[in-house]
């Protein structure tokens, strides 16, 4: 009988050295492979056009009798207007803002000769989802100067407003070109790509084009994303 337990001893004893071995081994693997990973970027890009646009003009006019002056601007006020209007563009995306006057008597130490006491500036911002319009209505911005009137443009700012609506699809888009490019590492070194360790939720940007089309604008989506590896 103590022969036989003797052999049972024996035989857990060695299914436990199996089981440990085993289990020592998996663990070593484990060390090893734990600190194996990859971290890529990921990138979307699309061009889309501008859906808004802010058209800013003014204008300035001299005299010396500020009433007659201040007509006399209101009247030129009416033929831009009347020209933006002719261009596509309604009466509730046009916007005045009140005249500035500036006295030149006022400042004592101006040395300007000018005959006229008084400048008036007037300004004028058309802003609207009606790109196509103003960019036309700009080129023709000449039509004015044949009439005397002296129009300074300011910058025209166009935006893109529906970023939000496209922000998953792109981003979508990005962590699978960060997935396509880790199997190629995984591929490269002899490797299989595991899990997803980490992930940031990317930095998403929009500008222009370029200087010459500021009413294209480049959206941009940046993803990187960490991969474990697996031999």
């Amino acid at each position: 009988m103590e022969k036989g337990n003797r052999i049972i001893e024996a035989a857990i004893i060695a299914l436990g050295l199996v089981v440990m071995g085993y289990c020592l081994k998996a663990g070593i693997d484990n060390f090893v492979n734990k600190d194996r990973q990859v971290t890529v970027k990921g990138l979307s890009e699309n061009e889309v056009p501008a859906n808004t646009v802010t058209w800013p003009l003014s204008f300035s006019q001299q005299g010396n009798d500020l009433p007659s002056l201040y007509q006399s601007v209101n009247r030129t006020r009416d033929i831009i207007v009347r020209f933006i209007k002719e261009n596509g563009l309604s009466e509730d995306e046009i916007s005045m803002n009140s005249p500035s006057v500036y006295d030149r008597n006022s400042n004592m130490w101006n040395e300007n000769k000018s005959p006229y006491r008084y400048q008036m500036t007037a300004g004028i911002t058309v802003k609207t989802k009606k790109v196509d319009e103003v960019r036309k209505a700009s080129g023709k911005i000449g039509e004015l100067l044949n009439q005397g009137i002296a129009i300074d443009e300011g910058y025209i700012n166009y935006d893109f407003t529906e970023f939000q609506e496209m922000k998953l699809k792109m981003m979508q888009e990005a962590i699978k070109n960060a997935e396509q490019a880790a199997l190629q590492f995984a591929e490269n070194s002899n490797s299989r790509l595991g899990g997803i360790m980490q992930a940031t939720q990317g930095t998403f940007s929009i500008e222009d084009r370029d200087d010459t089309t500021p009413y294209i604008k480049k959206l941009r989506v940046v993803t990187t994303v960490t991969y474990s590896l697996k031999d």
